[in-house]
């Protein structure tokens, strides 16, 4: 029976061709309350968010907010309803302004039916302003970084008045001050009465803004449960349907020859004097929050970005790539952070995109050998464990977890020994993150270098021999597996630095800019 003051989704099933999306799910979510959907990729979380926001037809059920019986027909029509869906790519125009896309489809109008921008403008600064954002109504949101976009995103679903405001992933590529910042609004919109569903794969994330949370699994409702009554292992657990083993590396590092070294490595406002090194039979870890240089480093390394000065050596031979072709054929590969757009053709089969990179020791005289070809693409989903129907499935339509596992197939099928994993299970689930760190511990075995990067301290203590931190685009420190705290790697992170008695203080360097100065944390360029 529909009920007041709660957003309630009851009996909801949705079925796909050959696929039952959801199987009579029922949640809800209270206002003043900020309730968690849970589950890994595939478990119904998008289909159901999709629903909420009219983008996808239910094929039975009832939604009702506040006692009403809701018929979404549209995301506009949601939008009407009050309700408002915050997606993990944000639906915002790069060209426009931030007042123009807040007020989109719905601008307001002079007397003679022109736009009132300065009504607009007046409106949507003061909008801002009560979110504590300092950002003018006037700028071009393709001028703003991710977290100034996210905003952008809330402002809109208040400025519609949205009683229920559902976040997918928010805090996916948000500095560690940037997530904190977005919680503090989020308890804030709780006060005021606003319901939030929060989706994340991140168990603490979920545990500190959280009050209830909710399970999927396989399309139907596993629990609902107040987060304050389970503890960590229980969700994870619930999520899965099993105990979760948890990774712990039992392999003994025993370095051999040096596979790649960095030397000197600058590019002008982004990188400054880097060196390292890393080993056959090795992981380097390198850590640093947001905008730390993490990334530009990676693609710097392989060619992506030019370097201003420094060289990079694989085994001990001087390189210097000019694209990242130069780098795989000598042996270096970047699995990169963004594997839909930098690592996969979506469009194409799980065969294919294993295969591309490789089609020369599928061929002779020209022609393609289609059974050497599928006996090595099988082998690779079969030892991988790739979770697909076919080698014909696209690979657009896998989860996460597993068309990280194509990206790494691809690679491995050419024999790579160096790998750059750049945040290699970001947004993927708790069950899918093991397997990763199965796959790159296993490699490490077999002799593989490897540099894992990451933001997720505890990830990078997993998995690491060594450690190395970054800050505004400089090495602030190094830490052994032995010695390395998540605390020690926070302090350097945020711009600390470790003397050589082994005691740890604030950068001299890291002192504010002068306004107007520019330095490799600030300015145009997005670092990661």
């Amino acid at each position: 029976m529909p009920q007041a003051n709660k957003l309630l989704l009851k009996g909801i099933n949705k079925q796909y061709p050959g696929v039952r999306a959801l199987v009579d799910v029922d949640f809800e979510v209270a206002l003043g309350e900020v309730h968690a959907l849970v589950g890994v990729n595939g478990a119904g979380k998008s289909t159901l968010i999709k629903i909420l926001s009219g983008a996808t037809k239910m094929d039975k059920g009832q939604i009702s907010l506040d006692g009403d019986v809701l018929h979404i027909t549209s995301p506009h029509k949601a939008i009407d309803l009050g309700i408002s869906v915050i997606y993990q790519e944000f639906n915002l125009v790069p060209e426009l302004s931030v007042a123009e896309n807040i007020f989109l489809g719905r601008e307001p109008r002079s007397a003679l039916g022109f736009v009132d921008y300065r009504r607009m403008y007046r409106e949507v600064d003061a909008l801002l302003n009560t979110l504590g954002a300092s950002i003018s109504a006037r700028t071009r949101v393709a001028n703003l970084g991710v977290a100034q976009q996210q905003l952008v995103e809330i402002a809109k679903a208040l400025a519609v008045k949205a009683k229920i405001i559902a976040m997918d992933e928010p805090t996916a590529t948000l500095s560690l001050q940037e997530t904190e910042r977005l919680f503090s609004i989020v308890r804030r919109l709780k006060k005021e009465g606003k319901g939030i569903v929060f989706i994340s794969h991140r168990m603490e994330e979920i545990f500190q803004i959280s009050d209830r949370v909710t399970v999927l699994r396989d399309g139907r409702l596993v629990a609902t449960k107040r987060l304050d009554e389970i503890s960590r292992d229980q969700l994870v657990e619930m999520i899965l349907g099993k105990t979760l083993k948890k990774y712990h590396s039992v392999r003994e590092a025993v370095p051999k020859t040096e596979a790649l070294k960095v030397e000197g490595l600058t590019r002008q406002d982004v990188l400054d004097d880097i060196h390292f090194s890393v080993r056959e039979g090795e992981i380097l870890g390198i850590a640093g929050l947001v905008g730390a240089g993490k990334t530009e480093l990676a693609r710097a390394v392989v060619g992506l970005d030019h370097i201003d000065g420094g060289r990079v050596l694989v085994h001990g031979r001087p390189r210097r790539f000019r694209s990242p072709i130069e780098a795989i054929k000598a042996g270096v590969v970047l699995v990169p952070e963004d594997r839909k757009n930098l690592g996969l053709i979506l469009g194409l089969s799980v065969r294919d995109n294993m295969s591309l990179p490789n089609l020369l020791q599928f061929s002779r005289a020209g022609f393609i050998n289609k059974r050497k070809e599928l006996d090595a693409v099988g082998h690779m989903i079969t030892s991988l464990m790739v979770k697909t129907p076919s080698e014909r499935q696209l690979v657009k339509n896998l989860s996460g977890g597993n068309q990280q596992k194509v990206v790494l197939a691809k690679w491995l099928l050419r024999g790579q020994r160096v790998f750059i994993f750049d945040e290699p299970t970001r947004g993927i689930d708790v069950g899918a993150k093991v397997e990763i760190y199965q796959l790159i511990n296993n490699l490490v075995k077999e002799g593989a270098a490897i540099v894992v990067i990451s933001s997720e301290f505890e990830e990078i203590l997993e998995l690491s021999d060594r450690i190395m931190v970054m800050h505004a685009g400089r090495v602030v420190g190094e830490l052994s597996k032995a010695e390395a705290t998540a605390d020690k790697i926070l302090f350097l992170a945020m711009g600390g630095v470790r003397r050589t008695n082994d005691s740890y203080t604030r950068s001299k360097n890291d002192e504010p800019a002068p306004a107007g100065s520019h330095s490799p944390s600030s300015g145009g360029h997005k670092k990661a």
